[in-house]
């Protein structure tokens, strides 16, 4: 056996479906691998045909397509270093998250998963049979290698066979998706499962943005004990290579690079960022609009929008009414000549009054209410949706968590738009966000520097400016005390009794409890955007849109 052993990391970002251009990926850093002397290359979980595939990876012509490309890929780098890849395998008639070895022009290996994610965004109890733990593997000469795909290194199980089978060193291939905190657990996760087994692990995982999902990278190494001996980046692609040298301990790898991983905030904020920057990138859009009403949602989704795209590819429209302040023009006309964004006025004061005269005969005697405050969004939506049509730029809807909760938005409104950035972002983290932006920039915002959010649109009272002197309070709770109760109610799953009992007043968890399961359909119609938390609207908490429960305790 040799006593040395170089593994390189290859962090990237694939698309669904594109099945050559994820193969095209693979050649490049195979490439790379072979140039800086690996004898293997680990790519993540379902590679060739990114991730989450959903029910595409049911589709028989994918699946033969998705083979092929594996096949080819093994043929072409026959003279090189040995591949480790994710994608789909049948056998049996029984389709599986498998995991590739190629050597030698062909599959060396077949690894499937034995674990299937079934909670939060993961459904792969519907998509894939589980199989038997898979044993070790060797490249030439090298360790033998155990490899559990994602979910099987989050149970002691398969690490567990596969090292008393032989495996020297875990190579653990993931899909993992971001969300706020998840790092120290998914890192004391890996580290118990080293502990345990005594043996080093190499832990991929992919980066990019994938619909509401963004999976954060930051690939590591950890050595016997739990040591970490290397540190990728969080939402970064690279290829990394590292040393693993045979002691008379057994395997152990040299310290590498050791990235440093940023605060909550700024982690949050980059998803926002990248995200959309994927999902352009992915759809084929190449500019966005959207409407900048001198208030703080808009303001922050212009930054966001600016920092993924660059100012030059971001249109900011004011559409104003008889309501709108002369605070509210100056703060969006001063947000956009921050960014550099172009800025454009549309009054809906000709189409408002149009709408009212032709409603005027079934209206006729009827007291104005919330009907006419919706009309005002609902031609909002329909001039900034016309735009999108004729000029083909995607349109930004600008609805923060707090009002995707309680459904604070107008379907067909301020609601229309094909991506949220900040869905999944409370009212009072929309201030934080603000605050830090200002104060702070990478390298990785196209943005200016600076303060590119007025502390004018900070500082005032939130408003949808429907009516005069409108403020957001004036229909529920302040927003620290609203988003307190969102977290416990929505984040939690706590009960009303629960929600008392941190100090809330019942009377207000029960109007907001209320609120959130009226509002049901709205999310179901609902534009998409990038999940921050792990109780994000979607795919991680599913509920009717007809429902009668309500909580009693």
């Amino acid at each position: 056996m040799t006593k040395k052993f170089r593994l390189s990391i290859a962090q990237l970002n694939p698309t669904v479906g594109d099945l050559s251009g994820n193969a095209a990926l693979a050649r490049d850093s195979w490439a790379q691998a072979r140039d800086a002397g690996a004898a293997m290359v680990a790519f993540p979980e379902m590679f060739i045909t990114g991730y989450q595939a959903q029910d595409l990876i049911r589709r028989a012509a994918f699946i033969e397509q998705a083979t092929a490309e594996i096949e080819n890929l093994a043929k072409d780098c026959a003279d090189g270093p040995a591949i480790g890849i994710g994608g789909p395998f049948v056998e049996e008639g029984r389709l599986h998250n498998a995991y590739f070895i190629l050597k030698h022009g062909e599959i060396i290996s077949t690894m499937r998963k034995h674990f299937l994610p079934n909670f939060n965004v993961f459904d792969e109890v519907r998509l894939f049979k589980s199989a038997h733990i898979s044993g070790p593997y060797a490249v030439d000469n090298g360790p033998r290698i155990g490899t559990p795909i994602c979910e099987d290194a989050w149970y002691p199980d398969v690490a567990e066979a596969m090292v008393e089978s032989g495996a020297e060193i875990l190579v653990v291939p993931n899909g993992s998706p971001y969300f706020r905190h998840k790092f120290p657990i998914r890192m004391n996760t890996m580290v118990a499962r080293v502990i345990e087994n005594d043996v080093p692990m190499v832990y991929v995982n992919m980066v990019g943005g994938q619909d509401d999902q963004m999976f954060d990278g930051g690939s590591f190494v950890l050595n016997r004990g739990g040591k970490l001996a290397m540190q990728m980046p969080v939402f970064e692609e690279g290829v990394a290579h590292v040393d693993f040298d045979l002691t008379d301990e057994g395997w152990v790898a040299q310290q590498g690079e050791m990235a440093t991983l940023p605060d909550d905030t700024e982690q949050d904020y980059r998803v926002m960022v990248e995200a959309l920057r994927d999902y352009m990138d992915k759809t084929g859009f190449k500019k966005v609009l959207l409407g900048l009403s001198g208030g703080i949602d808009s303001a922050i989704v212009a930054a966001i929008a600016t920092d993924a795209l660059g100012p030059e590819n971001v249109r900011c429209v004011m559409l104003p009414s008889e309501y709108t302040s002369q605070g509210s023009l100056d703060d969006a006309a001063a947000a956009a000549d921050a960014l550099g964004v172009k800025y454009d006025t549309v009054s809906i004061a000709g189409p408002r009054a149009a709408v009212k005269e032709a409603l005027q005969p079934l209206f006729d005697g009827l007291a104005e209410d919330l009907t006419e405050e919706n009309i005002q969004s609902r031609i909002r939506g329909l001039l900034l949706m016309a735009q999108s049509n004729k000029f083909g730029e995607l349109l930004l809807t600008t609805g923060n968590k707090s009002e995707v909760a309680v459904g604070y938005a107008t379907i067909y409104g301020d609601m229309s738009g094909g991506y949220n950035p900040i869905k999944d972002l409370y009212k009072t983290r929309v201030f934080e966000t603000c605050r830090w932006r200002n104060a702070n920039h990478r390298p990785w915002m196209k943005g200016p520097a600076g303060e590119v959010i007025p502390v004018a649109i900070i500082d005032k009272p939130p408003s949808a400016e429907l009516r005069p002197d409108q403020k957001d309070e004036d229909s529920l709770p302040p927003y620290d005390i609203l988003d307190g109760i969102l977290e416990m109610l929505v984040d939690q799953e706590a009960s009303v009794a629960a929600c008392v009992a941190a100090g809330y007043d019942r009377e207000t968890v029960k109007k907001v409890e209320h609120l959130i399961y009226i509002s049901e359909y709205k999310r179901f119609q609902s534009a998409p955007g990038p999940r921050l938390s792990n109780r994000a609207f979607w795919l991680d908490r599913r509920y009717p849109i007809v429902n009668r429960w309500r909580d009693q305790s």
